[in-house]
């Protein structure tokens, strides 16, 4: 089953406790579909987030994805691609898809991450 899915390359903050917490998750939860996703720190990723048009401040912001084809997406659409591929998970990414709970969730969402980065002094300006 996870030959059939597609590599996805995940950039997360590995410096955030959190995002690790939820990483680990994540891994637990997919089983053999998590060998399809790599992750990736940002922290230790600047160079290619550049190459592939991402500033890694931006990429700081919110969690990036980018697929084998390398197409890109970000926040509220990178989290419900990654949770898709868990059965467990679908549920939650299709509610998290919807256009009214999409728009609420990213702006929630941008909310935690600026007060969590101020409050560990690693806000980029």
């Amino acid at each position: 089953m996870a030959s059939a899915l597609t590599l996805l390359y995940v950039y997360y903050d590995g410096a955030c406790p959190i995002c690790r917490r939820d990483r680990a998750r994540y891994e637990r939860w997919a089983g053999e579909t998590g060998d399809s996703v790599k992750w990736c720190d940002l922290n230790q990723y600047g160079e290619h987030l550049r190459a592939i048009g991402v500033d890694p401040n931006v990429a700081l912001m919110s969690l990036h994805l980018e697929d084998e084809n390398g197409h890109l997406y970000d926040g509220i659409d990178a989290y419900v691609l990654l949770m898709q591929r868990v059965p467990r998970l679908r549920p939650a990414a299709f509610l998290m898809g919807l256009p009214g709970v999409k728009g609420v969730l990213t702006v929630l969402y941008r909310r935690w991450v600026r007060r969590r980065l101020r409050r560990e002094g690693r806000l980029p300006d």
